[in-house]
């Protein structure tokens, strides 16, 4: 089939397989060219890897440290008549990227928070790897069931304690508006730390000793944005803030119940990119083309797998980490300089409908979020006939 992206509100319901490819491949290029890691996991475990900081640290573990990685995601696959989710196709250009390069890599799709999944994934580990020393938590949903009782919770994107009235550019039709969003209540917040907060990540790491699959001075982290002012209403002061508080919570509790292995966990935090969870929050648009605009001037803007990288390098298996006022391994620094921060205030006070492209690089976001789903790639024919049936080789059934 031809396939051309579909847009619906602030997701794109369909995805490129070449495309999805060819940003893969953008991504491991930029880790081989970075030279080798100085110092690198061996067998990683990345929870949630098949798009957006998951799958980019699945990319540098792998390519810019020759790391074994088993990558767990929830992704849908391609038929005749639909294509598959990018996460899927980004899954299968990276399995053939790691296959041409020798690197041992499986992967598992299904629910990271059912204990079925937890269970593969240890199954796994002690057939093919004997322990790990690195996982990745990178998981974005909106629900969550519990594997133990069954019950579903949903996640909110509100403000606590009174509605919040803020400035919004409104994607489908490319304009300013206002957006109102109603303050959470206690539920609202309750549940939104049980999808978004730290309980999984723990199950993971609980489950990962009981199976003594973990290497002695093991790391782990989890990601989170933090951001400053502009983005607290909605974001950091929120509903998903408190979920994201409890992330704290858990990297205290990881490092008690695993210091008999010297485990370390960290909570990173990282710069506001456009990936398929953030372009989902209001504000988080505007905030970004605008951050795009004082960032790119600068020439200090890094995107995903900058970024990452960075991280691995600096921080995560750095010499000398940078800690946030929080205890956070802190690798956006730069986006939240006061200086960085007070032009992105300004071009957000000052901006219209009519002035969104001068004083915004609301094309450069639009183009990244269709990046994100393999289209308008350079070097990918759009009008081809492309099969949307690819299968993910060193699938776990």
């Amino acid at each position: 089939m031809v396939i051309k992206p579909k847009i619906r509100g602030f997701i794109c319901t369909n995805a490129h397989p070449a495309g999805c490819a060819e940003h893969v491949q953008e991504q491991i290029n930029y880790v081989k060219q970075q030279g080798a890691l100085k110092s690198a996991p061996k067998n990683v475990l990345v929870i949630g890897a098949s798009t957006g900081y998951g799958l980019a640290s699945r990319i540098t573990a792998a390519f810019g440290g020759g790391a074994k990685t088993l990558g767990i995601f929830f992704e849908k696959e391609g038929t005749d008549r639909k294509t598959g989710s990018a996460g899927w196709y980004n899954t299968a250009a990276f399995q053939e990227a790691a296959d041409e390069a020798g690197l041992w890599s499986k992967n598992i799709n299904g629910d990271a928070f059912s204990n079925e999944i937890k269970q593969k994934a240890i199954d796994t580990i002690k057939a093919d790897l004997g322990k790990i020393d690195c996982i990745i938590y990178s998981l974005a949903s909106p629900r969550r069931t519990d594997p133990n009782t069954g019950e579903v919770f949903s996640s909110t994107l509100k403000p606590i304690g009174s509605a919040v009235t803020t400035k919004n550019l409104n994607t489908s039709k490319r304009e300013i508006d206002e957006i109102t969003v109603e303050a959470a209540n206690q539920d609202d917040i309750d549940n939104t730390i049980k999808v978004m907060g730290g309980e999984d990540w723990e199950m993971w790491i609980d489950a990962l000793k009981e199976a003594d699959v973990l290497a002695d001075n093991f790391k782990t982290t989890a990601y989170t944005y933090i951001g400053k002012e502009l983005t607290w209403p909605i974001y950091g002061h929120a509903t998903i803030g408190k979920a994201k508080e409890d992330l704290d919570r858990a990297t205290a509790a990881i490092k008690e119940s695993t210091k008999d292995l010297n485990g370390e966990a960290y909570v990173s935090s990282l710069n506001a990119v456009v990936t398929q969870a953030s372009s989902a929050i209001p504000i988080m648009p505007l905030y970004i083309s605008a951050l795009f605009k004082v960032m790119k001037a600068d020439g200090t803007y890094e995107g995903t797998i900058e970024q990452i990288h960075a991280l691995f390098s600096e921080n995560l298996y750095g010499e000398s980490p940078r800690f946030d006022d929080g205890g956070h391994l802190f690798q956006n620094y730069k986006e939240l300089e006061d200086d960085v921060q007070a032009r992105v205030q300004a071009v957000w006070d000052s901006v219209d409908t009519s002035s969104i492209d001068e004083l915004t690089d609301y094309v450069g976001y639009h183009n990244e979020f269709l990046r994100l789903f393999g289209f308008g790639i350079d070097g990918v024919d759009y009008d081809q006939d492309i099969d949307s049936v690819k299968p993910i080789a060193n699938m776990i059934d």
